[in-house]
């Protein structure tokens, strides 16, 4: 396996959406007429992050991994989901083979690695944390990870195991705040869906690692979600000042709002951290403005 490029100096934090390739976002956060495979690198302009839920699903292939790695800038950080064969069909046993083909297409993407998520099922509980402290073990120490559970019992009186097998191994507490969506009222079909498949578990601050890894599932509506986001926004600005650099991802139920609600939040923590830069302007934006101004 090659091992990643050590990466470059983070930022104060990163901020990023689950996805880049809506094609809805073309004449908002990208040009109106961008092609498709330049979305990716007019999404790195504007955010430092990005998840990557495909490879749950399905590897790909190495020259498209590479693509990725060169449509985006030096800095820019992938945080790829690890296969559900892995966490999912095989509860994280027996698992090196899947394991290791994910690392190494990952390692191709050298120093544009952030954290890797390992996101455990439901049924993942307590008497699966052996699973874990063993998985954690053996996993190669030159990549880094993030730990996302959703077994009620791992938010009782097995939390405290939990971090401790995280702390041991120095892989971050992945942190889901799924209250505004669950607090929406059902009125389209995408805030049902995602109703139906965002699991309901308690806000939780606790970081493990020193590397806070949080993924925040907001409303289609900004404005209904901005008290979510400006507590977030005061637990982020505090993590700055202890010297962490957090990972920040916002969802919404339709993608479409996802970098709405990015840009909202980095506007509520600016207020905090006055002394962050302004959210980018948008690719979309920036040529609608010229062409404005053209008339």
């Amino acid at each position: 396996m090659t091992n990643p490029a050590p990466p470059t100096p983070a930022p104060p934090y990163r901020l990023g959406c689950p996805i880049w390739a809506c094609p809805g976002w073309r004449g908002h956060l990208y040009g109106a007429k961008t092609p498709t495979n330049a979305f990716l690198s007019q999404y790195a302009e504007v955010f430092g992050c990005v998840e990557g839920n495909s490879t749950f699903y399905a590897l790909p292939e190495p020259d498209t991994v590479d693509r990725w790695r060169a449509a985006t800038p030096a800095g820019f950080h992938f945080c790829f989901k690890f296969p559900r064969t892995v966490t999912h069909d095989r509860m994280l046993q027996g698992a090196e083979r899947p394991t290791n083909a994910f690392l190494e297409l990952m390692a191709r993407l050298d120093g544009r690695l952030g954290p890797l998520l390992i996101q455990l099922p439901p049924a993942f509980g307590p008497s699966q944390l052996g699973h874990l402290d063993r998985y954690l073990r053996d996993l190669p120490e030159e990549f880094l990870y993030a730990v996302e559970v959703r077994h009620p019992a791992l938010f009782g009186p097995a939390e405290a195991e939990l971090q401790a097998i995280l702390e041991a191994h120095g892989a971050a507490r992945g942190l889901m705040d799924t209250r505004a969506v669950h607090a929406a009222p059902p009125a389209d079909p995408t805030t049902v869906i995602s109703q139906g498949r965002k699991p309901k578990v308690p806000w939780r601050t606790a970081v493990s690692a020193g590397r806070p890894f949080v993924r925040i599932v907001g409303q289609n509506d900004v404005r209904a979600t901005t008290g979510y986001l400006d507590q977030w926004a005061k637990v982020v600005a505090e993590w700055l000042l202890n010297g962490w650099s957090p990972y920040v991802f916002l969802h919404s139920p339709d993608d479409f709002y996802a970098p709405r609600l990015a840009r909202a939040f980095h506007f509520l923590l600016r207020k905090r951290q006055p002394a962050l830069a302004e959210h980018p302007d948008w690719p979309g934006e920036r040529a609608e403005s010229t062409q404005l101004g053209l008339l």
